[in-house]
């Protein structure tokens, strides 16, 4: 999708602070971190939101959910991290591609915002 900065950043057409990346998936450092350790997992391949996933992308949202223990055992979150989906504009979804936060190094309080 032309207009997705995450498609950009996929794409390598808009730089990132890249933290992993294979075929299917990119990890970045978020631009306006929410914790000491704050990046994001996406998907190349664009899905606007949860709910524009299909059965096709099954395979894909499992390697994600399998690859964010490694990222976080990477980034040296052994103390534990936060895994946040935004969906839609109630939940302050401000990139229409779905993506992961993964945040950490510091303590969460419960409930969020």
């Amino acid at each position: 999708m032309a207009d997705c900065i995450f498609c950009g950043i996929a794409n390598h057409e808009i730089p990132s602070n890249t933290a992993y990346e294979d075929d299917n998936i990119i990890c970045f450092h978020d631009l306006e971190p929410q914790a000491p350790v704050h990046v994001l997992v996406v998907p190349k391949k664009h899905i606007a939101c949860l709910d524009d996933l299909k059965e096709e992308d099954r395979g894909l949202i499992a390697d994600i959910m399998l690859k964010i223990p490694e990222i976080a055992a990477d980034l040296g979150l052994e103390n534990g991290y936060r895994v946040v989906i935004n969906n839609g504009e109630d939940a302050f979804q401000t990139v229409k591609h779905l993506h992961f936060h993964i945040l950490g190094k510091r303590k969460m309080t419960w409930p969020p915002g």
